[in-house]
């Protein structure tokens, strides 16, 4: 990893470079490195090891510091709470809160025009910034959502990589057949794992315009839509009995280690999961990730998205060792390479686990943020409907219904939400 320069982005651009011993003791973010921070992390699978290597690494690196870690299971529940008080650790993931919300909870680190010249995907629908000024740093991007899977599973039912929605519906169906692993596991009970499906937004849309286009529309959702459409696959794996039998009874961290034995062919997560999947198989290169099956007009494009950028409290009384763990995390460390995930700096390589990406020609996209004028609307509309596409209630409906639970059918479910969608326009788009 190449040195920088820790120093303010406010004044200049980032610089890659080595480090002076003036900048290993000093800041431009409220003077001196030294001192203890609290850093906040959802990382609760790896605080106590991995984590603590970079503890031991920056510690080194800045004598006189101390890191101590927080790790919390409900991550966004729980520090979006915090945030209320002013104490919310020194360090944090940026939690999804609106951009314009940004100044209100944490420290400027410098100007976006600085950050685009040296980093990508930095102006998206999930913004790291307000007015020009960046707030959240961000370290990797993680594929939105996709499909990790087993390979010795595929190749014992005779299958590969589906390219479309046929291909995909009939893998599974040989994966039923010929072996004992659960074609799609949907995790039900977890709640949180459905809203990964979320994440396939793009891939079943390819239109970067596609949030900022269906507010102007009272009923979007509807064949072909790409909500309609990542939904209605959902419902069909469950309807033609593709996932596990129990749908009410499952585990997370269970599910991984069923996933990594060929136990389980297949779950949908965004590719953050895909290292987490990987530590439980004896053979890590068993696991592999796929793209939607989706595509449109002959193309295929899956979602680049930030993965849990980091944040300064604004009321830290230690900023400037705040700033120096971001930097070393950013310029310092092998998150990138251990994560396997997308780097965030322009020109450096792709992980080999996204290479079925590639040889697909998938396209990587990011929904564009909306022109200022429409800022925030598709998150209050969302809310304001109670539609949650984060949440996990709405997939539960689906589930529900697919199952038998309930009488409502797809249609009805894609109906409702048409209607409330309207009602949510007329509030704000007067």
């Amino acid at each position: 990893m190449k040195k920088i320069i820790i120093g303010s982005l406010i004044a200049a651009a980032i610089i890659t470079t080595g480090c002076s011993k003036k900048n290993q003791d000093e800041n431009s973010i409220n003077g001196k490195i030294g001192g203890n921070i609290v850093v906040l992390t959802n990382r609760t699978d790896i605080v106590d090891t991995k984590l603590q290597e970079y503890k031991e690494a920056f510690e080194a690196e800045y004598p006189g510091t101390s890191v101590e870690f927080e790790a919390i299971t409900d991550y966004e529940g729980t520090v979006r709470t915090r945030m209320s008080t002013t104490e919310y650790g020194d360090v944090l993931c940026k939690t999804s809160i609106q951009s314009m919300d940004l100044p209100s909870y944490f420290e400027p680190l410098g100007k976006l025009e600085d950050f685009s010249k040296v980093m990508n995907f930095t102006e998206t629908s999930n913004p790291i910034a307000y007015n020009g000024t960046v707030y959240s740093y961000p370290l990797v991007a993680t594929v939105g959502a996709g499909i990790v899977y087993n390979k010795s599973v595929f190749e014992k039912a005779g299958v590969s990589i589906p390219k479309n929605q046929k291909e995909f519906y009939a893998a599974l169906e040989a994966i039923k057949a010929k072996t004992d692993a659960v074609p799609v596991f949907m995790n039900y009970p977890s709640g949180w794992t459905l809203n990964q499906w979320e994440g396939g937004l793009m891939s079943a849309s390819g239109n970067v315009d596609y949030k900022n286009k269906i507010i102007t529309e009272d009923a979007p959702f509807v064949p072909g839509d790409a909500h309609y459409e990542l939904y209605k696959m959902m419902y069909d794996i469950v309807k033609n009995g593709l996932c596990e039998r129990d749908l009410l009874a499952s585990e997370w961290e269970q599910s991984k280690q069923d996933l990594a034995d060929g136990k389980i062919a297949c779950m949908v997560l965004g590719s953050w999961a895909i290292s987490q999947v990987k530590s439980f198989a004896a053979n890590p290169d068993t696991i592999g990730y796929m793209p939607f099956p989706f595509e449109i007009n002959g193309k295929k494009y899956a979602e680049a998205q930030l993965d849990m950028p980091l944040v300064i409290n604004k009321h830290s009384k230690n900023k400037a060792t705040a700033y120096a763990w971001i930097k070393f995390m950013a310029d310092k460390s092998d998150w990138v390479a251990y994560t396997e995930s997308i780097p965030v700096k322009k020109g450096e390589k792709y992980p080999a686990v996204l290479n079925s990406f590639g040889e697909l020609g998938v396209e990587y996209i990011e929904f564009k943020a909306a022109p200022a004028e429409l800022e925030g609307v598709y998150d209050k509309m969302d809310k304001e409907s109670e539609i949650g596409f984060w949440s996990e209630p709405e997939k539960k409906r689906i589930i529900d219904a697919a199952m038998g639970t309930t009488k409502e059918s797809f249609d009805d479910i894609m109906n409702d939400w048409n209607k409330r969608w309207a009602k949510a326009r007329v509030e704000y788009m007067k």
